[in-house]
């Protein structure tokens, strides 16, 4: 079936044949308790119109074929398979009958490593990352979820924990800012490592003179605001969406004195976006 098809099946159909039902349900879209971790608030939103999810909780989201591939913990090409059972009428024949869970497994490290892996590096080189930087700052972390085990490249978070990238997956083994702190009153906000790493990437810098921040996701920014609030300027490369908009909002009134750079990738949604399309 043909891939843009695929993207039309209705991820609220798909929830509802997991048992996953919308806490609040608003005609257009609805919010749901995260199908990722057991949560008392509802923070996954699907929009209905647009055939979209995202979850607040963790700043991931996508098309349905990205909520199989973490929902499953599969591949895109096993994503595809499952849901080509689909006929036109909205039937869900390819989707087994189970329960939606409450708290999936946990992330397992199996061990770390210096980033050597050509399956990685082919990856980083798709998203134009140098990659001396990345070796610099990211180790290869082989983990295992359930019964399988998997690769990617890792950013270690201040709780000890990792960001996990590969092309298929987008994760984390806790959630936690990452922060790199100097002798220096000047701090740079990302909101991802991998717009952290196209920074670098792009100044052609090994190690910036200022002090880092990478949230990690904008929910961390609670975390953060003491951190930020002792600098003396704070210099923010975040997305140029809403989510990064609002945080933005946020940190004004925290910060002493607040740059805001996301016009410098402007039109594209992140730094990593525009250091990707050339510029």
């Amino acid at each position: 079936m043909d891939i843009n098809l695929l993207r039309q099946i209705s991820i609220k159909d798909y929830l509802a044949a997991l048992n996953c039902r919308p806490a609040r349900d608003r005609g257009h879209y609805g919010m749901y308790h995260s199908p990722f971790r057991a949560e008392g608030n509802a923070s996954f939103k699907v929009d209905y119109n647009k055939n979209l999810w995202y979850d607040f909780g963790t700043g991931e989201g996508g098309s349905i074929l990205d909520l199989v591939m973490r929902m499953e913990q599969c591949t895109l090409p096993e994503a595809i398979r499952k849901l080509e059972g689909r006929s036109s009428e909205g039937c869900l024949s390819s989707i087994k009958s189970r329960t939606c869970p409450v708290q999936p497994p946990a992330i397992e490290i199996v061990k770390v490593q210096p980033l050597v892996n050509p399956a990685l590096i082919g990856y980083l080189r798709e998203r134009k990352i140098n990659i001396g930087t990345a070796k610099r700052h990211c180790p290869e972390v082989y983990y295992a979820f359930g019964r399988k085990e998997y690769f990617a490249v890792g950013f270690r978070n201040d709780s000890g924990g990792y960001e996990l990238r590969n092309k298929y997956f987008k994760g984390c083994t806790s959630k936690d800012m990452t922060s790199v702190v100097r002798d220096n009153r000047s701090c740079l906000v990302f909101e991802g490592f991998m717009d952290y790493l196209s920074y670098l990437t792009f100044q052609k810098l090994k190690y910036p003179q200022e002090n880092v921040i990478v949230l990690n996701s904008v929910s961390n920014l609670g975390k953060a605001a003491g951190l930020m609030a002792s600098f003396d300027e704070v210099s923010a490369f975040l997305d140029n969406d809403n989510a990064g908009k609002n945080t933005l909002e946020k940190m004004n009134g925290i910060c002493n004195v607040l740059h805001d750079h996301s016009g410098l990738y402007l039109p594209y949604k992140d730094f990593n976006e525009f250091l990707c399309a050339g510029k």
